[in-house]
């Protein structure tokens, strides 16, 4: 995907990467935190260059979009590109919300909700002390909206002196800082990084940061790292100490602040894990190590004094521990910063024997593997010329031949690579997969492969748990794993190009097994072969990431029968006009991205088939230009008011029917669990409809929607069903009707649309 190199290009299935403008402090999660809380919509990630930090080096791996892992061809040290790290509605307040893109990326919603409670007003018209007064009086998650200031109001809230004042205003504070929120120390520190965070993003509108701000920003940090209340092991004080933390790297102060980091790693002890503040506040030391790399003076100062190397060893040393538990993260990244020191000639001396020694305190697989992989590679990627030396040479196909022993075949064209699924998982997979194909092209109604695609072999990799997957997906593909599972693409057009999927089987639904976002990801190897020409970077020359994404999550919750309650929940929400979502990018939320793009899919899809196949006429072609005109202009607002009363209706349980068409040469005959769209009749004429019902049934749901004009609804169950005969009826303005007929007969039932005015494009389903 964008900015990753034409032979790994990678779709989606669900988000990922987060925008660093939603993503709250990301401190608990940087780099290692276990995905634990089930995610509810699948996540995927492709944007390590363009979404975590505009080419910031080395592509984030598992828990991070800003520190992670070096994959091969990615490093980069161009201390320009590295923005600071932005915040969201949970800055202060949930750590543990452990999943990029879905239990992190709700924030977003929350954070527009708390806007309209957040005068920004309050901010830009304020300065010295009655802007220093504002900021302490207001919520952190009134200061979070702050991240999205642009034009004036980020002139007026963040210019020099503004922000000076509040550095200041934090140099005070600390002064008797009681360890706790009450004298508004939390909301000064996200405040400044606020700052920091539009500055790096809009330096032009913002106006120039000098030595004023510089020496003030360390007047602050100083007094408050210097506040003996700053060392309590609170959850009180651990909310902000995260954030003052993080603000170290935003002012980039990395070097400065190095005792910052060698006191926490050393004060660390069991007690900490009691309070959510703590272990957030340790974690984030490994932001300033990771993006210090990027910063001459860190390196400078770490030149002169290598001893942080020997916190870092020491650190993890001491608490192997704690790998294998909620806590593991911690020991894993110490092991991981302490590796990215390679990438500097002058330190692989001194880094060299403590990376050795933690690669001999663990294993490649097994309670100790988050470690031993996050240090080898680093060495893989930072001195691979002495790999003889770590173990470590030809690391992938270790890694491969030590965890994916697996290897299965369902037919031709799928391989499953695995590490640990028994026969009846792997044929169950399998027969999911092979069963989507018939759904897939009936909803899609391609003529299929389009042009140049050679994909026609899949690759699916499963690992055994998201904590599996998050240690070795990133060394083993080179991919972020702060999500719910990828699709790499490749170029469909090159020989011998492997696309593949990588999953894993999702442990929180244990003993039952499923393998988390197996039909989303499927989808996106479906979507790009039978419907996108090109590869990736092809199909997103415009905004089509609405159908990308929407389409995977409709075809994985319509395939599975599985109701999307999420999305529905949304859809009473009223959040977006339908011609919005047409401008979806990966720049936006999860919840946009996927729940909304589910929603925009199943509307059109439903409702106006025939203007779905134009588009999808166009995107089979490559002509994305042409898509996007019929989308944004033939289509345009036409639809809004129409969208906006099915969303009504959606969030009510009546979403309409995501059911393929009903096979048969006979356009007229229904069938189980199908629909037959398209219908049309001029104004008192009828479209004639029958089905076969078998014995024992017990429920006949017939259903009307989409299209124009206004069509009533008769059924009879002995003949064809019109005004004046019929057995039940359900009328009223426009083409959304519903029946249903308990214990209805064995035998054939009529239906029939009464065309009020003309009608078109009208899609009648029943289902038994």
């Amino acid at each position: 995907m964008g900015g990753i190199v034409r032979t790994t290009l990678v779709r989606r299935g669900l988000s990922a990467a987060l925008p660093l403008a939603l993503a709250w402090t990301l401190g608990a999660s940087l780099l290692g935190q276990p995905a634990q809380a089930r995610p509810d919509v699948p996540v995927t990630v492709a944007r390590a260059a363009a979404e975590a930090g505009k080419g910031t080096g080395p592509a984030p791996q598992a828990q991070s979009d800003t520190t992670g892992t070096p994959h091969v061809g990615k490093g980069r040290s161009n201390v320009s590109q590295l923005p600071p790290l932005a915040a969201g509605n949970d800055a202060l307040r949930d750590p543990y919300a452990r999943t990029a893109g879905t239990e992190r990326n709700r924030d977003a919603g929350k954070k527009a909700e708390s806007a309209a409670a957040c005068d920004i007003a309050d901010f830009t018209s304020r300065t010295g002390g009655e802007l220093v007064r504002q900021i302490k009086a207001s919520t952190t998650d009134c200061v979070n909206t702050l991240f999205n200031l642009t034009g004036d109001d980020a002139h007026q809230a963040f210019r020099e002196a503004q922000m000076t004042t509040v550095a200041h205003a934090l140099r005070d504070d600390a002064a008797n800082y009681p360890g706790n929120p009450t004298t508004g120390t939390p909301q000064l520190v996200l405040y400044l990084r606020a700052g920091y965070y539009v500055h790096w993003y809009y330096p032009g509108t913002v106006g120039s940061y000098g030595s004023t701000l510089r020496t003030a920003i360390r007047s602050g940090l100083d007094a408050f790292f210097a506040s003996p209340r700053s060392r309590d092991v609170t959850d009180a004080n651990g909310e902000t100490l995260a954030e003052a933390v993080t603000l170290i790297d935003s002012a980039e102060e990395n070097a400065r602040y190095l005792y910052v980091v060698k006191r926490l790693l050393a004060d660390y002890d069991s007690s900490w894990n009691a309070s959510r503040g703590m272990l957030n506040a340790v974690n984030n030391v490994y932001t300033v190590t990771f993006r210090g790399h990027q910063v001459p003076e860190f390196v400078s100062a770490v030149e002169a004094d290598p001893s942080v190397v020997d916190a870092l060893y020491d650190f993890a040393s001491r608490h192997i521990a704690l790998l294998g538990t909620d806590q593991s993260y911690l020991t894993s990244n110490a092991g991981r910063e302490l590796g990215r020191f390679l990438q500097h000639a002058s330190l692989r001396g001194k880094v060299r024997p403590p990376a050795a020694g933690l690669l001999n305190q663990s294993a490649i697989t097994g309670r100790t593997a988050p470690l031993w992989v996050g240090v080898a590679e680093m060495t893989d990627h930072y001195d691979r010329a002495n790999c003889s030396s770590y173990g470590t040479c030809d690391l992938q196909s270790r890694l491969k031949s030590a965890v994916l022993k697996v290897n299965h075949t369902c037919g031709s064209g799928i391989r499953i690579l695995a590490q640990q699924m028994t026969s009846g998982e792997l044929d169950s997979t399998c027969v999911s997969l092979r069963g989507q194909d018939a759904y897939f092209h009936d909803v899609a109604r391609d003529g299929g492969p389009v042009a140049d695609d050679n994909n026609t072999t899949l690759e699916v990799v499963v690992y055994d748990s998201s904590t599996d997957y998050q240690t070795y997906a990133g060394a083993m593909y080179g991919i972020d794993t702060n999500n719910g599972g990828m699709y790499l693409e490749g170029d469909p057009a090159a020989v011998g190009n492997q696309p593949r999927f990588i999953a894993y089987e999702a442990e929180w639904v244990r003993p039952d097994f499923d393998i988390w976002n197996l039909n989303h990801e499927y989808t996106h190897y479906l979507d790009g072969r039978f419907t996108m020409y090109g590869d990736f970077d092809d199909n997103i020359t415009t905004p089509t990431i609405w159908w990308v994404e929407g389409f995977g999550e409709y075809v994985s919750y319509s395939y599975r029968h599985v109701p999307y309650t999420a999305a529905m929940t949304e859809a009473g929400r009223r959040t977006y006009a339908l011609s919005t979502l047409f401008d979806t990018t990966y720049s936006h939320d999860t919840t946009r991205v996927y729940r909304w793009g589910y929603l925009a899919v199943r509307y059109m899809l439903e409702n106006h088939r025939a203007d779905m196949d134009k588009v999808l006429g166009h995107y089979r072609t490559g002509d994305w230009n042409a898509a996007r005109t019929y989308l944004t202009s033939t289509i345009g607002t036409r639809y809004d008011s129409d969208w906006y009363t099915w969303l009504s209706r959606c969030a009510a349980g009546d979403c309409g029917s995501a059911l393929t068409e009903c096979p048969g040469p006979d356009p007229r005959e229904l069938g189980k669990n199908c629909r037959r769209g398209n219908l049309s009749a001029t104004t008192g004429d009828y479209a004639y409809l029958y089905l076969h019902v078998p014995a024992g049934t017990t429920r006949l749901k017939i259903t009307t929607s989409g299209g124009t004009g206004d069509a009533d609804l008769y059924y009879s169950g002995s003949g064809w069903a019109t005004t004046t005969r019929y057995t039940d009826r359900a009328t009223g303005s426009g083409n959304s009707h519903t029946l249903t007929v308990a214990n209805p007969p064995a035998g054939v039932h009529y239906i029939s649309l009464y065309a009020v005015d003309d009608v078109s494009g009208v899609a009648v389903t029943t289902e038994y």
